[in-house]
C-alpha cells in the first residue's frame, strides 16, 4: 500500500481525492496549504504527493520547489500536479513534473495517474520562476 499526500485547500475536493484513492487501495494523509504540506513531510515523507496549484499561504510550485531546495531526500517524491489553472502544462514544466491533471478529471484518471507516479517515480526538478 502507498502513501500519498494530498495537498489541496479545497476541503470538498480533497476528500473526493482522498476516497478515491482510499478505495483504491492508497493510504492518504491531508494539508491544506504549501506551508503545511512541508510541515507534513517533515512528519513522514509519503509515496507520492498529489498537488494542487493555487492555494493560501504557499502554492503548489513554492511547495515543489521548497522540497527542492531542502535536498533532504524531499526533492525524490513524485508529484502529481492537480489543477483548473490555465497553462497547467507550463506550470508542470517549471515544477519540473510530468504527472498533471487539468480540472475537470474524472477520479479513474487521477488513480491512473498517480499509479503511474508511484511506478515511474520520476522525480520533479523544479525550475525558478523568471
Amino acid at each position: 500500500m502507498s502513501e500519498l499526500l494530498i495537498v489541496d485547500d479545497d476541503d470538498d475536493l480533497a476528500d473526493l481525492l482522498a476516497d478515491a484513492l482510499e478505495a483504491h487501495g492508497h493510504h492518504t494523509r491531508r494539508a491544506v496549504n504549501g506551508a503545511q504540506g512541508l510541515k507534513a513531510l517533515a512528519a513522514h515523507f509519503p509515496d507520492a504527493i498529489v498537488l494542487d496549484v493555487e492555494m493560501p499561504e504557499l502554492d503548489g510550485p513554492a511547495m515543489a520547489f521548497e522540497m527542492y531546495m531542502h535536498d533532504r531526500g524531499l526533492e525524490a517524491i513524485p508529484i502529481v500536479l492537480v489543477s483548473g489553472i490555465v497553462g497547467l502544462p507550463k506550470i508542470a514544466a517549471r515544477v519540473g513534473t510530468p504527472y498533471f491533471l487539468s480540472k475537470p478529471y474524472t477520479l479513474d484518471a487521477v488513480t491512473r495517474l498517480c499509479d503511474k507516479a508511484l511506478e515511474e517515480r520520476v522525480s520533479p526538478v523544479p525550475k525558478p520562476s523568471a
